[in-house]
């Protein structure tokens, strides 16, 4: 056999081993992958919140009455000082025929005791006359000295008793008048004769300089007192209330950057922590789970024009921003797993899976601090299965 026989020979022999150790060899484990970035990052707790009214101001009737069809409608401005609405006085029930009998001897009985006043005046003001004339005569005749000091004197004192008694005597008619006033006045808004007078109303004026945020009578009609009929405030002075789980409350601190994104505008809006309730209350889940809350409120600092369709009780998300820096390497929280009692990432090196123990500081969301282990343009494993292992050979879906 001639050596080119036995070179192809050997060469033929080669190339079905390489193909049988090709066919043999496992092929790799395709996996996902994420790049290591270093950059800006922020931990954070985020939460659904609404927007609320600093200093609501709830305007209600002060007195059971009558009230006047309300004009404002939400998104009314209002000045201080302004007129909101109108009360009149409870209008008077309509009598039946028993009381209207009752209110008509209730009017003959006021007029008896007025014209008992008015004779009881007449006689008072001829005794205070009869008393003056004595008076000076009695003095006149004093300063000829035929009528002692004492006598003079008792006369005086008659006198200023019979003055008084005709004053309390004609005050007496004053109180008898306005008495049957009073009783004739049902008589008269039942038969309907003083559908005519002009009947004084309350004005209830805006507190403040605002805006109507909500109406809660339109309607005239009767009102009790307390019943709320206005709400308004000054929407310059908004501000988002949130209830966070208490776990994450505590980490909260006013003076907090906040930010506020979907709320229906384009840009995020920033605000501050105003102040965090110092006391919880138990609110249950969508999923029936019982959770212990705690209401943080915060304060809009964007300009006023950046969000000026924005009202109260409007819904926005808010994320609270717990620590934040820059140049800070940081991987998604799904590469990590527990290695012992290390934490641990998979980093792809040549086509193949590298085990590396990696030092994490803070978590916010789906993303992790790295401190030592890994650096940035690194590309790690994330969601490594059970196939993956240290050396393996995988290949990247990203």
């Amino acid at each position: 056999m001639t050596w080119k026989k036995k070179l192809l020979i050997g060469l033929v022999a080669a190339t079905l081993l390489l193909l049988l150790t090709l066919a043999l060899m496992p092929s790799p484990i395709p996996v996902s992958t994420s790049q290591v970035q270093q950059g800006y990052f922020a931990e954070v707790v985020e939460d659904e919140g609404r927007t609320r009214l600093r200093e609501p101001f709830t305007v209600t009737a002060p007195i059971h009455g009558y009230l006047r069809r309300v004009t404002l409608e939400p998104g009314d401005a209002v000045l201080a000082g302004m007129p909101l609405f109108q009360m009149e006085p409870v209008p008077a029930p309509a009598l039946d025929p028993r009381a209207r009998e009752q209110a008509r001897e209730a009017v003959f009985v006021a007029g008896a005791r007025l014209e008992a006043a008015r004779a009881e005046q007449e006689a008072r003001a001829t005794q205070y006359t009869l008393a003056q004339v004595e008076y000076e005569r009695a003095e006149h005749l004093h300063q000829r000295d035929l009528v002692s000091s004492e006598e003079r004197d008792r006369r005086r004192a008659q006198r200023d008793a019979t003055r008084a008694a005709e004053r309390a005597a004609r005050h007496a008619v004053e109180v008898a008048r306005f008495e049957l006033a009073s009783a004739r006045l049902p008589l008269e808004i039942a038969d309907g004769q003083r559908s005519g007078e002009e009947i004084a109303a309350i004005t209830l004026e805006a507190p403040i300089d605002g805006i109507i945020t909500r109406r809660h009578r339109r309607d005239e009609g009767p009102i009790q007192a307390g019943e709320a009929v206005l709400e308004l405030g000054n929407l310059d002075d908004l501000e988002v209330q949130v209830d966070l789980l208490s776990l994450e409350a505590v980490r909260v601190r006013p003076g907090m950057r906040v930010v506020l994104e979907r709320w229906g505008g384009g840009d995020e809006l920033e605000a501050r922590v105003r102040r965090v309730e110092p006391a919880g209350f138990e609110k249950v889940s969508a999923l029936g789970v019982e959770e212990q809350r705690v209401w943080v409120w915060s304060r809009i600092t964007s300009p006023r024009e950046a969000w000026e369709h924005l009202g109260d009780g409007y819904r926005v998300e808010a994320r609270f921003v717990l620590w934040e820096g820059d140049e800070v390497v940081h991987i998604p929280t799904s590469a990590l797993f527990r290695d012992q009692d290390r934490w641990a990432v998979f980093v792809v090196e040549e086509g193949r899976a590298r085990l590396r123990s990696v030092e994490t500081g803070r978590r916010s969301g789906l993303r992790t601090q790295i401190e030592s282990g890994l650096e940035p343009g690194e590309w790690v494993i994330t969601h490594p299965g059970e196939r993956v292992g240290d050396g393996v050979r995988v290949e990247s879906q990203q």
